[in-house]
């Protein structure tokens, strides 16, 4: 869910992976294992990522469908 949330927010914005990582300060990388799932953010993480992208950490803990039902 998260995964698919950071990208799904990431390419709403406009950014590449590589864009992404250089305004989160985590690398290309590791933006990329968290997309597809190989990775999963700790608490920390979770904050600085939806603070890169500009939304509140709790989007990124939204199920896609929850959010449409706003």
């Amino acid at each position: 869910m998260v995964a698919q949330n950071v990208k799904r927010i990431r390419l709403e914005k406009g950014l590449t992976q590589e864009q992404f990582s250089e305004i989160s300060g985590f690398s290309q990388q590791y933006v990329s294992g968290l997309e597809t799932g190989r990775r999963n953010p700790t608490v920390v993480t979770l904050y600085e990522l939806a603070k890169a992208l500009g939304v509140s950490h709790l989007d990124l803990l939204q199920p896609t469908l929850s959010r449409n039902k706003r």
